[in-house]
């Protein structure tokens, strides 16, 4: 597709992040699997729940839109899921894979928030106020999950994982 307007540029972006949260809902799939903590787990376990009411609000915008999600490949996205799983396959203490866990899923969170962010601005901008609707509403859900992860971090696992032997 040529880049020649921002309505085009909204769709491609739509298509990045469709991508990007294709790949999340498997990676937290992984990381709710590699996770000790049944706290972790369950939120893991809830954002992947989430993810799929993502791309279903996603879906809905393509159809408006009379465009179809596929056809793109996030590779941010899938650069830093690849990371975290290269954490996960490391020979690491489980209180600090839950650690690592965390700050893996909020690196993927912080590029969704941005990218929705992104589409969402690009939606006001071209008068599409129910996609900027739907936009916004993920989007607040991916904050809600960053700083629950925060304090999931900050409230114990970080703690556990200071406790960990040192070799």
């Amino acid at each position: 597709m040529n880049l020649d307007s921002l309505h085009k540029l909204f769709v491609h972006e739509l298509k990045d992040i469709y991508s990007a949260e294709k790949q999340a809902f498997e990676a937290l799939g992984k990381m709710q699997e590699a996770a000790t903590d049944k706290n972790l787990k369950a939120s893991f376990a809830k954002h992947r729940e989430e993810t799929t009411q993502h791309l279903e609000r996603l879906e809905s915008i393509f159809k408006e839109l009379e465009f179809q999600p596929g056809g793109h490949r996030c590779m941010a996205m899938e650069g830093i899921i690849n990371e975290g799983e290269e954490l996960m396959k490391s020979d690491i203490e489980p209180h600090v894979l839950d650690a690592a866990l965390i700050s893996s899923a909020q690196r993927v969170e912080h590029y969704e928030i941005a990218a929705y962010g992104t589409a969402r601005a690009f939606a006001d901008k071209l008068g599409n106020h129910s996609a900027a609707d739907l936009l916004q509403q993920t989007l607040d859900e991916e904050g809600r999950t960053n700083r629950d992860l925060s304090r999931l971090a900050e409230r114990s696992i970080n703690f556990l994982a200071t406790k960990a032997v040192v070799a």
